[in-house]
């Protein structure tokens, strides 16, 4: 049963040194819980909103973007299609048909159609550069489900975050909440309603190994264990209960510090941050991303054309086999940023 503080009465006593030194352990202590728990609701706070704008950021572009992919899924579908029909109608030389099959494999090693798996054109290569296509292609729908998948390939599980020790501490504090504010404690409807509310808070804190959240719902409710000040054992107890909550406090903050780090290195992480660095430059990263998507749409359309006009013979087989002008375009400019990347880092190098 908890103790409660005795009140002293008649003529005041000197206090011992060892309960001098127990009252500075104990303030000290306190002081460094207290800040924890203020470190650790801040950087949660902060990882929740993180994370909360991967998700509206993912979903904000799958719905902006999603009638663009679209065009651009039917421009693939009619490129593989036109290929597919010249390979079954036109008659070419056996080495002809090999440069047109040559071309087809460039334009999807490229990137510029999907992968098209056939046993004639088929390629190791292709299955090594194309493996994960469809997963660089696509956004996010089921935000909650995903971002729980996310946590679990990262590792973020409590039972793997928390060693024996600290899972039985938590576990104290859960059972000591649970058995004060479980409903089937009370008898009123009233009060029934507000404990399983509160039991909601202590089960999820508890499956999240949450002892912050715990020990934050004692201090809310004034539930917390009671103390004589002039006694010595209660104070030594008191300490060492502070020093071992205060460890996994700190466990449970460089946890989040590291969730939060790793959630920032994701892919969505880097547009989140891509974002913020436009915004502050007036500059609507969607707005780029959409630019961008329809001057790659221009690009495989000159294409379809390119490769409809062969299809309909209006072109020569040697034209077909230069290719379209767009792609020498391309070409030129792939070079020219190589260059400049290339002159960036001779510079950085000759500088350092």
């Amino acid at each position: 049963m908890p103790r409660t503080t005795s009140s002293t009465s008649g003529s005041v006593k000197s206090t011992p040194l060892a309960l001098s030194e127990l009252h500075i352990r104990l303030e000290a202590l306190d002081k460094e819980h207290q800040s924890l728990l203020k470190q650790i609701k801040r950087k949660r706070t902060e990882l929740k909103n993180f994370v909360e704008k991967m998700r509206s950021l993912a979903t904000e572009i799958f719905q902006r973007a999603t009638p663009s992919l679209n065009k651009m899924t039917d421009l693939d579908r009619e490129i593989h299609a036109l290929f597919e029909e010249i390979f079954a109608t036109r008659k070419f030389g056996k080495q002809t048909e090999k440069n047109i099959q040559a071309v087809y494999r460039k334009l999807q090693l490229a990137g510029i159609i999907s992968p098209k798996r056939d046993r004639e054109l088929e390629e190791p290569e292709l299955d090594e550069l194309f493996e994960n296509f469809q997963q660089d292609n696509n956004f996010s729908q089921g935000a909650e489900q995903d971002y729980q998948n996310w946590r679990g390939q990262q590792g973020f599980s409590s039972s793997a975050e928390i060693n024996k020790d600290e899972s039985r501490k938590i576990r104290q504090t859960f059972l000591k909440l649970a058995e004060i504010f479980h409903p089937d404690k009370v008898k009123d409807s009233e009060t029934q309603m507000y404990h399983t509310e509160i039991m909601k808070e202590i089960n999820k804190a508890y499956q999240e190994g949450d002892l912050a959240r715990l020990l934050e719902i004692e201090k809310q409710h004034e539930v917390g264990e009671y103390i004589d000040n002039n006694n010595e054992d209660d104070l030594t107890r008191k300490c060492k209960t502070l020093e071992q909550q205060n460890q996994i406090l700190k466990n449970q903050y460089e946890n989040l510090k590291r969730e939060l780090r790793q959630a920032k290195n994701t892919p969505e992480g880097a547009m989140v941050s891509d974002s913020r660095k436009a915004a502050k430059q007036g500059i609507d990263s969607i707005d780029m991303m959409l630019e961008t998507i329809e001057a790659q749409m221009t690009i495989v359309t000159q294409i379809r054309d390119f490769v409809q006009d062969f299809k309909e013979e209006k072109i020569t087989i040697k034209e077909f086999l230069g290719g379209p002008a767009v792609l020498h375009s391309l070409n030129q400019e792939m070079m020219e940023d190589l260059l400049e990347q290339m002159l960036s880092e001779l510079d950085r190098v000759v500088n350092f």
